[in-house]
């Protein structure tokens, strides 16, 4: 008999473990008290009470991508905590591996991916929230959120407190009257009670903080409940007025930018603030675009327009790393030419070229990048080594990186330019008196004449 209870506990063991090892999400059951419920319990004060003392209550919301709902809602004065997960499925076990496969995508019971959003109804109330869900995302539109399609996306509230739900359900009802005056068709939210909310990976918590590379998608249809303060009327009407005539003329490069998107501030902070290039760059909302035309969509930011008399020539959604960004405008600046093979593909310079011809004798000041506009070389360690290419003695101070080059069976070394990564040409030691000679390619560079003291 002892026997028989020892396997029955090492099985129940056994089987608790697994069941814990292999469920990758975790499981929150709404219908079990909640903690302030459970204190007024045991202490028997009443529950209202313990709840207003703990200043916490919760709701989940879908509203497309759980990446950009999760960092917006976290931005909101009262909010606690946000957690991305997935609700409102069966079937299935609640994983993102199996959300996302084809055969679940238009699924009816496909699991939705969804956020938790736990807040101090003291501080902010659910009116507000369930007002913010709305107007941060287009709900007339059906499974799914711009270009993220599939029932995983679709737009939905779910609460186990009843008061939620006929709040939720007047506020639906209210907005649908602004979507229409507006021209929009219909919301297609569902209101539910929540079932089970399950946990998403860890990779997927504070997704877009952990994740340098990307961009933030609004959806929004810029249709809010109240009506606009005299303010906001005239930033719309400023937007709508924006002068881009600047725009019309030339090549540009316009960066469509938006509040609270930290890919935005990361290009600003690794490309955007050190640039000095000769083609201008812009700053724009995506409502400041008038008289512009443009082909890529602009609800992902940043959003990269390179822009030649007022028509986009071609657009980079999301966050781009310095080197795809002197790349993209290399393309654009250089077109195919020799420079851009020079730059790029670390082709050389025809010997006494034009370029070569017409800054050989230029006067004073200081030879720059021509994509990223750094200052490179300074005419005053500038010499004539006879060879049809631009030699100096020396570089800028911390402009250059110096790399191993062993093609075509030599040994030299490449210089290439530190912001933009471009291609310059090599170093060798037979400069004159025994310094370095640097030997680089014109068609990369501009100059700026030095300035007058």
């Amino acid at each position: 008999m002892k026997n028989g209870l020892l396997i029955l506990s090492v099985f129940i063991a056994g089987f608790m473990i697994y069941s814990i090892t292999q469920s990758p999400a975790h499981a929150v059951n709404p219908k079990s008290p909640s903690p302030a419920k459970a204190l007024a319990e045991e202490t028997g004060v009443p529950s209202n009470t313990t709840e207003k003392t703990m200043h916490s209550e919760s709701i989940v919301f879908g509203l497309g991508c759980f990446w950009g709902a999760e960092m917006r809602f976290e931005k909101m004065p009262g909010v606690i905590d946000v957690v991305s997960g997935y609700a409102d499925g069966s079937g299935f076990e609640a994983t993102y591996r199996n959300i996302t496969q084809s055969r679940h995508r238009f699924n009816p019971n496909n699991y939705a991916e969804v956020i938790q959003v736990t807040y101090h109804p003291d501080t902010v109330s659910i009116d507000t929230l369930i007002k913010a869900f709305f107007e941060m995302h287009n709900p007339t539109q059906k499974d799914g959120q711009g270009n993220d399609i599939g029932t995983q996306y679709r737009s939905t509230i779910l609460t186990s407190v009843p008061e939620h739900m006929d709040i939720a359900h007047t506020l639906k009802m209210q907005y649908q009257k602004q979507l229409n005056r507006a021209g929009y068709g219909t919301i297609s939210t569902s209101i539910k009670p929540l079932d089970t909310f399950y946990v998403a990976e860890e990779y997927h918590q504070d997704y877009i903080a952990k994740n340098p590379n990307g961009y933030c998608p609004d959806h929004s249809t810029g249709v809010t409940f109240a009506p606009k303060t005299t303010a906001q009327l005239a930033k719309a009407d400023e937007d709508a007025r924006f002068d881009n005539s600047a725009l019309m003329s030339g090549q540009h490069i316009v960066v469509i930018d938006a509040e609270f998107c930290p890919y935005c501030e990361k290009f600003k902070e690794t490309v955007a603030n050190d640039y000095r290039g000769d083609v201008p760059m812009h700053f724009r909302m995506a409502t400041q675009l008038n008289g512009l035309s443009i082909e890529s969509p602009t609800w992902a930011t940043p959003t990269l327009l390179f822009m030649e008399d007022g028509k986009e020539v071609y657009g980079i959604q999301g966050y781009v790393e310095p080197k795809t960004f002197y790349k993209a405008l290399g393309a654009f600046k250089l077109g195919e030419s020799e420079a851009f093979d020079v730059a790029f593909n670390k082709s050389t310079d025809s010997r006494f070229c034009k370029q070569y011809e017409q800054f050989k004798n230029v006067g004073e000041g200081v030879f720059i990048d021509t994509l990223s506009g750094a200052p490179l070389f300074d005419t005053a360690y500038q010499f004539n080594s006879g060879t049809g290419w631009l030699s100096f003695t020396q570089a800028v101070e911390g402009s250059v990186t110096y790399h191993e080059d062993n093609r075509y069976g030599m040994q030299r070394v490449e210089i290439k330019a530190k912001k933009s990564g471009i291609h310059l040409g090599h170093v060798f030691n037979d400069g004159p008196n025994g310094s370095p000679r640097y030997c680089i390619n014109a068609t990369v560079l501009g100059f700026e004449p030095r300035k007058e003291s």
